[in-house]
């Protein structure tokens, strides 16, 4: 495993914890997290030749810790941004900040897959780009 390349790019994922919370509103963060994961993708890619799933995996895991500690530690200021998230945490069957605790690592899996998915089709475009 390339634990420097995982956490370089998990950087995006502490980026965007932060300007989810202050600056990028949630009906356009899913803009955002697309062209990250293509970008990821691409580097995952080009860095490493084995294993790239499990690196998209891991680069989407380390993402929802820097993204849920973001939001725990700065949850007054997320909330008072994102009246709709507030409002679905309300009715939820644990408070906000245990929610945001449970829900985060489970979109970090999911995440993760998707890039993962992303990476290891980059590399298949990358051998036949190399092959030509």
């Amino acid at each position: 495993m390339n634990w420097k390349l995982i956490f370089a790019l998990s950087l995006f994922g502490l980026a965007m914890g932060i300007a989810t919370v202050y600056v990028i509103p949630s009906n356009i963060e899913p803009i955002f997290w697309l062209v990250i994961l293509i970008v990821c993708a691409i580097i995952i890619a080009r860095v490493q030749p084995a294993r790239r799933f499990l690196h998209g995996l891991m680069v989407g895991i380390v993402n929802s810790i820097w993204i849920t500690a973001a939001h725990v530690l700065l949850f007054d200021a997320y909330i008072a941004n994102h009246a709709k998230e507030a409002a679905m945490m309300s009715s939820a069957p644990l408070p906000p900040k245990a929610m945001m605790l449970v829900v985060g690592p489970c979109i970090g899996v999911i995440s993760g897959i998707v890039l993962g998915l992303f990476a290891w089709i980059a590399g298949k475009v990358r051998r036949v780009d190399s092959k030509m």
